[in-house]
């Protein structure tokens, strides 16, 4: 016979006797209960977390993954610390920038914006503004044109096409005989981005640099915007940045600018992985369920095994075995079926739509119109061992209750 003894006798009980059916259906009920937890877990979590790094992706694509702003001050010195940080291998590139709050008038409508004055060679490296202009080009912004960039939103509401003129009136005062008076400089709109991120599309309007310093009298700029090989490290290279430039600077990364949005959806997928998780917990329960019954239909078979010499160690351990193998099998199931239902949601979700005419994720609504995955090894190889886990503390007690079965007591009525 096969060794050792209990792995055969417990691969023995997993297949049930035409009377004992319904121990097998039961079996059976379990099996079906994990392979659906892992693998509504697997596409659930994978398609949360391709949102997250859509997301991610489309604010980094404009946003810096690094600032570092002078303190109080103009950075009138941004040269040296675009030499210094240029001279960091974690630095890929840099760029000045100046940013300030406005208000754009376009005679039809009004919208407040940030207005940030950038060198377009520069800004190139730091972000994708220039793939993204639906019209016009970041190289309209030359010196003394005093052009101007609008999100696609924000043209929209503003009601401006390319060429026309803008009033934009920012955040500073001009000092006059008559008092203090709003700075004000009339704009040509010649371009129009979209960057597929609200904040960018609706708020935010680029200018050349040396036009926004002449509007707002400034000689220096807001700060230096990094991008770096690794953004994770942003946080360390902007710091070490502002100690090597000696100090009076604030810096900035893109995890603490957005914070509070990567917090949310961080915390939405992992409650949503414990609710999931209770689909495992249900295919446990029912695991617990068909091994209390098993146990009670093999009593008999436990008490000549017990006089045969079977230590009750051993009797333990047959249970065990045969519990542990449907949650094995429940969880290979479950995986592999997870991993073909999220590499073929995509195409799911369109015969979906095809066949009752919906549309589930329309253009005009959402700005994520496909459907990103992100099907990890390591989210697999999680949600697999938590699943063996609770089956196998799920064979416990009825492998327990199996070895406490006085074989006198179980044989009395045969």
């Amino acid at each position: 016979m096969f060794k050792p003894l209990p792995i055969a006798i417990g691969l023995r009980y997993l297949r049930a006797k035409r009377r004992n059916g319904f121990i097998s259906f039961i079996s059976m009920a379990s099996i079906i209960g994990i392979a659906l937890g892992v693998a509504v877990l697997i596409t659930t979590l994978s398609v949360m977390g391709g949102f997250q790094r859509e997301i991610r992706d489309r604010l980094l694509q404009m946003a810096a993954h690094a600032t570092v702003v002078a303190d109080g001050r103009e950075m009138s010195e941004w040269p040296r610390a675009i030499k210094l940080a240029l001279a960091d291998p974690r630095v890929a590139a840099a760029s000045p920038y100046v940013d300030t709050q406005a208000l754009i008038d376009s005679g039809n409508d009004k919208a407040p914006a940030i207005i940030r004055g950038v060198l377009p060679d520069q800004e190139r490296k730091v972000s994708v503004i220039g793939d993204k202009m639906v019209t016009g080009s970041l190289d309209s912004l030359t010196p003394g044109s005093y052009n101007v960039l609008l999100g696609k939103e924000l043209a929209d509401i503003l009601g401006v096409r390319l060429g026309d003129s803008v009033l934009v009136a920012t955040s500073g005062m001009n000092i006059t005989g008559m008092g203090a008076a709003p700075q004000m400089k009339r704009f040509v709109v010649s371009g129009v981005f979209e960057a597929g991120h609200q904040e960018f599309d609706k708020g935010l309007a680029i200018v050349r640099m040396d036009d926004l310093q002449r509007v707002q009298r400034m000689d220096g700029v807001t700060g230096v915007r990094l991008k770096l090989h690794d953004m994770d490290k942003a946080w360390d290279v902007a710091r070490d940045l502002a100690l090597r430039l000696g100090g009076g600077y604030r810096v900035n990364d893109w995890m603490h600018e957005n914070a509070n949005l990567f917090r949310a959806i961080r915390m939405e997928r992992t409650l949503m992985a414990i609710l999931l998780s209770l689909i495992i917990v249900m295919g446990a329960f029912n695991l617990v369920s068909s091994q209390v019954m098993l146990v009670t239909d093999k009593q008999a078979d436990i008490a000549i095994q017990r006089t045969l010499g079977m230590t009750p160690g051993q009797v333990m351990r047959i249970f065990m075995v045969q519990g542990s193998l449907i949650g094995i099998i429940g969880t290979v199931i479950g995986v592999v079926g997870g991993i073909l239902l999220t590499l073929n949601l995509e195409h799911i979700l369109r015969l979906i739509e095809r066949a009752f005419h919906v549309n589930l994720l329309p253009d005009d609504v959402y700005y994520i119109t496909g459907l990103p995955i992100d099907l990890r090894a390591s989210t697999i190889a999680i949600i697999a061992a938590v699943a063996l886990a609770m089956a196998f503390l799920a064979t416990l007690y009825p492998a327990w209750r199996a070895s406490r079965t006085p074989p006198a007591e179980a044989l009395r009525y045969e």
